[in-house]
């Protein structure tokens, strides 16, 4: 910017559009959503793809989100200078006066990544630079999906174990499911049933190896206390989400007190304020904070921060690949235990020619610019073109010095 053009901003601007018109920089002009094939249904993994496309020809890709969420969200951006990334995740938060709620969470978090991305290839640095550099060789994974060489359906839990081990996986993971969908669901018998199985896994793994079971939610609090108390022996590396997630600052703690096993919980919760209370408290030893839920790289690495605070570990929950790219992008960063969740392998993705550097059961951190992830557009829908700023019913009011604050 010449002197002329920037001291007629200063006669013209009041002190918020300031800070962005004396920065040097570039504009978003337009964000797209496309469906990719077979999208993902439930919107808390959402794998809808998100792109940001800037006037200095850089376009960020991100995904997750909701259709409608991402419209209104993205119209935030629209004109604005993607290099603000802290200044743009609180307007999108901010600016309808009603807070951000878990699905809106999930579309700013798309978005968010997008700007990551935007803000890497401008540098070009892969995003985990521009965050600090990495303190990790890789991420250790465990897998969901089962799609491990040798395993075949209706293997024995300790033969999936040993398998999923030999492969390279961190940890063997167990559902406490144990029955088909739609069928009866007897939690005292299933509770006897999974303690039976829970041996097998620890056979399975011997006796340095690791496994998790998923609860699911599945119990009510004393089937909960008593499945817990009952696999103790047999050393879970954590239970997850032992009870509901509508009464979870109250029955975590209460779990906390009478059982001793580690506990992670938080797949289906946002942001930063979900999780504040029972990090504080060790309540829980492991968050299962994940991309984009939380409202992405932005909000995840305020999470990791209140986590290093009070040494309690990050077991994010999966969602997309673009995501889990990300998410290998800034745990990678994170000083404190690290798993990740991995259901990716042998899956056919040919809409990302680039994005996950998976071995051996490990994910592993590259040197691409912004988040590593390429696209071939050929292979997606796109669902919603957004160029217009979204004003209508939105407003941001800033203090004097030209921070957000609340509407």
């Amino acid at each position: 910017m010449n002197r002329r053009n920037f001291l007629k901003t200063l006669a013209a601007g009041s002190a918020a559009p300031l800070l962005h018109a004396s920065l040097p920089g570039m504009k978003i002009t337009r964000v797209r959503a496309y469906s990719p094939p077979h999208p993902n249904p439930l919107f808390n993994q959402s794998d809808l793809v998100v792109t940001v496309e800037t006037d200095a020809g850089i376009t960020g890709i991100g995904e997750g989100g909701s259709k409608d969420m991402l419209e209104q969200c993205a119209g935030r951006l629209i004109g604005r200078d993607p290099q603000f990334i802290e200044r743009l995740w609180q307007d999108m938060s901010r600016a309808f006066f009603y807070p951000a709620g878990r699905e809106k969470e999930d579309a700013i978090g798309a978005l968010d990544l997008a700007l990551w991305d935007i803000k890497g290839k401008t540098l070009k640095l892969p995003v985990h630079e521009v965050l600090g550099g990495m303190v990790r060789k890789h991420c250790e994974c465990y897998n969901t999906a089962g799609k491990i060489p040798g395993i075949e359906p209706g293997m024995g839990v300790k033969e999936r174990a040993r398998l999923t081990i030999a492969a390279g996986y961190r940890a063997y993971r167990m559902d406490a499911a144990g029955v088909p969908i739609y069928s009866t669901y007897n939690t005292r018998e299933r509770v006897n049933e999974l303690a039976k199985q829970c041996e097998e896994a620890r056979e399975g793994v011997g006796e340095n190896g690791d496994w998790v079971v998923d609860f699911h939610q599945r119990f009510d609090l004393p089937d909960a206390l008593r499945a817990c108390s009952l696999i103790e022996k047999s050393a879970p590396f954590f239970v997850e989400d032992p009870v509901r997630t509508e009464a979870f600052n109250e029955d975590l703690p209460t779990i906390r007190r009478k059982v001793n096993v580690p506990i992670a919980a938080g797949e289906e919760w946002g942001n930063r304020w979900d999780f504040n209370k029972l990090i504080e408290n060790h309540d829980i030893d492991y968050v299962r904070a994940t991309l984009p839920n939380v409202g992405g790289i932005t909000e995840m690495m305020k999470i990791a921060a209140l986590c290093e605070t009070h040494f309690v570990g990050i077991v994010p929950h999966f969602t997309g690949p673009i995501a889990t790219a990300a998410l290998v992008n800034s745990l990678g960063t994170f000083s404190g235990p690290v798993l990740m969740e991995y259901n990716f392998q042998g899956a056919s993705l040919p809409y990302l020619p680039q994005c996950l550097d998976f071995k051996d059961g490990k994910l592993f951190p590259n040197e691409r610019p912004g988040l590593g992830v390429e696209l071939d557009l050929k292979y997606l829908k796109q669902i919603a073109e957004i160029t217009e700023p979204v004003t209508a019913r939105a407003q941001t009011y800033f203090r004097p010095d030209g921070s957000i604050t609340n509407w």
